[in-house]
């Protein structure tokens, strides 16, 4: 019985092999085993290939989403150089006009608080960090919202004739390096990254841990980490702001310039030198304290990718926070997500403060924060980045 088993198995190895013998043959006469080896090296290429980077998963797989496939674009790189400096002018232009509507929008939602503010009704307290700033500059302190609005018309006038933008490009590379950054993906780098957000949501959430272990830490305007650290970390490696947003930097911290307009590119010059400049269409800081070869300018072109590609034209103009994790998406390999959204009693409000309400001027209509979000969750979803919604 036993006997009449083992024939049966040799029986069928042998058929085996001949099958697989015929088959090679088939293929090439000549050499059947040069095939034999080809086809071996490419399923062993094809078993243990290794993937774009070297994380568990990668930004960019070899099978990827094709939402997000259509959206992103490796080729443009999301920090200005000399070389990828040049304008096209419909980009110029779009550039120019976005700030220039957006910033009327600012000025309508400021004239609506300010009107509050004189009805005595409550108004959003930190949400527009200049508020007091603008109402005491302006030329009719005793009417903020004509004060405010001569103000913006002024600036307005000015920085529709803007200095040659070529010409401020060579200067600030002048002033800062002129570096092709973090354009070195390969199947060995496994580069970490953490975005994080100004939102409420970050206070008791206890990440402050988590997000100090990531190799990038990309923090916005803002953002204070004193008193704080439990929630939000102590490390910084990428500071983004815009004049009107600045603060002091530390010494290795990446200062990472979003420009919305040419005096934004003269303003930063000028912060690292004469400090001859004190006033945008508010007062800004004239000199600031940040490391002038780690500073970087986000590209315009970058800028209008965003706004087209992920946010398909809603808002004026994407928020910090949008263009934030972009340039995470484009530089990294691993993102992770915090502060970001509103808290787990529906209000958009910064962790430092104490007023719930200080997130009005989402709508504005500057930015559509509603359809930012819901493309971060569709990232979310897509496994593209994690998100933490804290507490």
């Amino acid at each position: 019985m036993a006997l009449g088993k083992r024939r049966k198995v040799r029986m069928f190895v042998l058929f085996c092999i001949a099958t697989l013998t015929t088959v090679l043959v088939s293929y090439n006469l000549r050499d059947p085993s040069v095939y034999f080896f080809k086809f071996a090296f490419r399923l062993s290429d094809n078993l243990f290939a290794r993937g774009p980077c070297a994380c568990g998963q990668c930004m960019t797989e070899m099978d990827d989403d094709p939402w997000f496939t259509e959206r992103f674009n490796q080729s443009i790189h999301p920090l200005m150089s000399r070389e990828n400096s040049a304008l096209s002018d419909e980009t110029f232009k779009w550039w120019q006009t976005a700030f220039l509507t957006g910033l009327d929008g600012v000025r309508v939602s400021y004239i609506s608080s300010t009107q509050k503010v004189l009805e005595g009704q409550k108004t959003p307290r930190g949400s527009f960090r200049t508020i007091a700033a603008l109402v005491e500059s302006g030329p009719g302190a005793a009417a903020p919202s004509q004060g405010l609005s001569l103000l913006c018309h002024q600036w307005l006038q000015s920085e529709r004739q803007p200095a040659n933008f070529s010409g401020v490009v060579e200067e600030l590379f002048q002033v800062i390096p002129d570096e092709v950054l973090y354009m070195d993906a390969s199947p060995e780098r496994c580069r970490t990254c953490a975005v994080v957000g100004n939102s409420g949501n970050l206070k008791g959430s206890q990440y402050g841990r988590l997000i100090d272990s990531s190799d990038f830490i990309i923090r916005m305007n803002q953002a204070p980490t004193s008193g704080f650290e439990d929630d939000v970390g102590t490390r910084t490696t990428h500071h983004i702001m815009y004049p009107e947003s600045a603060k002091d930097l530390d010494n290795g911290t990446s200062l990472v310039l979003i420009p919305f307009k040419t005096l934004d590119l003269q303003w930063i010059i000028s912060a690292l030198t004469t400090g001859a400049i004190k006033h945008t269409y508010v007062p800004v800081m004239s000199r600031i304290k940040a490391n002038k070869d780690k500073v970087v300018i986000y590209s315009p072109t970058f800028f209008k990718y965003v706004y087209e590609s992920w946010l398909d034209g809603h808002g004026r103009y994407p928020s910090t926070g949008f263009l934030s994790l972009l340039l995470a998406i484009h530089i990294c390999d691993k993102v992770s997500v915090f502060g970001f959204g509103a808290d787990h009693y529906g209000n958009w409000h910064h962790y430092w403060e104490e007023n719930s309400l200080a997130g009005a001027f989402r709508h504005t209509g500057v930015h559509d924060g509603d359809y930012e979000y819901n493309v971060t969750l569709l990232l979310a979803d897509k496994h593209k980045i994690q998100m933490f919604k804290g507490r």
